[in-house]
């Protein structure tokens, strides 16, 4: 029975199945014809779609094509307009070439016409030229033969004649222009330097080329002679300084022309006097101490000098040499002090001028700094002084004024102009320098003699010190307007023959007289 139900069952379940997969066939075959369908309705109408859109674009393409054909027909027909234009202007532009070519062919043979009839006329003038020659050296001759003299001493005369006139025109100008240019520059150079001098105060006390040295008794003296005389040998030889003994009470005196070596001979002594063991060995040895100290003084001076002008910046080797310049004289006076003071008289003068103070400070401190090595190198102490400036870093400003200030350059600033008048102002005031009888009479004489060597002086005399030098001249043989001329010579001979402090002034005096007697 179980059997049986079984059967059924899978026998049920079978056709089921077999049902089912007939079913699902037939489906699938009424689903594919419809998918048939619907694709061949979806093609039909796309062709039918595609053709409308070839219509369509045939259509546009057709206009696109008319219109570009009406476009360029429109633009090929006013290019034909242009043309036309083109051709009828170029034509009435070639009608005018033509009349301007037959003008310009017309021009031409009248021109030519024109040179032949001047070529003619050339050669006319050239044959009146040639008898207007003749004639002129007839005349020429016949002039010569009347006045007696040549053409050539005719034209040498003129040129004289016309040569003193044109001295005589260029001296009355050049009297007026100085005249001119004085009351100005004169005005204000006076007040700056007025102001320069009135507002720099500086002491200032001359050194001699000796020295005292105090003792505590006269009989120190045959101590520092010694045992016949090894001492005082030993001193003189240690320091070249000469020691003189004589009846002053109680005080040596050192003698010599180098400040340096003196100070250090009287330094040594000094030590030697207080410590009291004087002997040769001792001096050589105190003599060395005190070189020593006095390189750290004179070191110091020149740090003192900078920092007093306000100098910043200078070089180390530089500031040792500017305070060798504290034991350094001209004609009596001392050098470092000179400089500071042309220093602080540049600083005056340039803030009345507006130019830089501080440059104009630092060249005035170092304008002199040649002379604290000048007989160590060949040549000038300005041009020493500008080398140095430039091998230990200041500038072509500072270093140019510095060798300027004597004239061995030409001056180019204003900077080197007022290093010179500085320089003159210290050295010139009174009691600033000192000089020996001889080279002061000697130098008057010179002055003398340079301005009797010109023409037409008579009488020359060097007063005021050598500061004015007033000439005589002969009134038959210098015109009042060649008096200017003559001190202007006279005055460049003294520059470049002499060599003096300050400035010379030149005055050339010319007068006439009448002279007649009653009877």
């Amino acid at each position: 029975m179980d059997f049986q139900i079984v059967a059924f069952v899978v026998g049920g379940l079978v056709a089921g199945i077999v049902a089912g997969v007939i079913l699902r066939q037939r489906f699938v075959e009424g689903h594919k014809a419809n998918i048939a369908s619907q694709g061949k309705k979806i093609i039909e109408t796309a062709i039918a779609q595609a053709g409308q859109i070839k219509k369509e674009s045939v259509l546009k393409t057709k206009e696109d094509a008319h219109k570009l054909k009406l476009t360029a027909q429109e633009e090929i027909q006013k290019e034909r307009q242009d043309l036309k234009e083109d051709i009828n202007r170029l034509g009435q532009k070639k009608g005018a070439l033509k009349k301007e070519w037959l003008a310009c062919d017309k021009r031409r043979d009248e021109q030519e016409i024109h040179a032949g009839a001047l070529e003619q006329q050339e050669k006319v003038i050239s044959e009146k030229n040639k008898e207007v020659e003749l004639l002129i050296g007839k005349q020429r001759y016949e002039l010569e033969k009347i006045a007696g003299i040549s053409q050539d001493d005719a034209k040498k005369m003129l040129m004289d004649s016309l040569e003193s006139e044109a001295r005589m025109d260029a001296a009355k100008r050049l009297a007026r222009i100085e005249n001119e240019m004085k009351s100005q520059a004169d005005r204000k150079g006076k007040n700056i330097l007025a102001l320069a001098i009135s507002r720099y105060a500086g002491d200032y006390v001359a050194d001699k080329t000796v020295s005292m040295v105090p003792l505590p008794n006269d009989e120190m003296k045959g101590r520092i002679i010694g045992r016949e005389g090894r001492n005082i040998r030993a001193i003189e030889a240690a320091t070249g300084i000469d020691i003189i003994i004589d009846d002053t009470p109680e005080a040596v005196i050192l003698s010599g022309f180098n400040p340096v070596r003196r100070e250090i001979a009287r330094r040594a002594l000094l030590q030697l006097i207080t410590d009291g063991r004087i002997h040769p060995a001792r001096i050589e040895e105190v003599v060395e101490k005190v070189t020593k100290e006095l390189d750290t003084v004179m070191n110091e001076a020149g740090e003192q000098a900078t920092f007093d002008v306000g100098a910043h910046g200078v070089h180390v080797d530089l500031i040792s040499i500017l305070g060798r310049l504290k034991y350094r004289t001209s004609y009596g006076q001392n050098v470092l002090q000179h400089s500071l003071e042309v220093a602080f008289l540049c600083g005056i003068m340039a803030a009345e001028l507006g130019i830089d103070v501080k440059v104009a400070k630092r060249a005035g401190l170092l304008h002199d700094i040649g002379k604290a090595v000048d007989h160590e190198v060949e040549g000038s102490h300005a041009v020493i002084g500008r080398d140095l400036a430039r091998k230990y870093g200041e500038s072509e400003e500072v270093a140019y004024a510095i060798g300027a200030h004597h004239e061995d350059e030409p001056p180019q600033s204003v900077l080197d102009v007022l290093v010179q008048a500085a320089d003159a102002l210290s050295g010139a005031r009174p009691g600033a320098r000192k000089e020996m009888l001889q080279s002061y009479v000697k130098r008057l004489e010179d002055l003398e003699a340079i301005a009797t060597d010109f023409d037409g002086v008579e009488k020359s005399y060097a007063i005021q010190a050598g500061r004015d030098l007033r000439i005589i001249v002969d009134s038959q043989k210098v015109k009042d307007g060649e008096a200017t001329l003559l001190s202007q010579d006279i005055a460049k001979a003294i520059e470049e023959k002499l060599t003096y402090p300050g400035q010379i002034r030149v005055t050339v005096i010319r007068e006439t007289r009448a002279v007649q007697y009653a009877k």
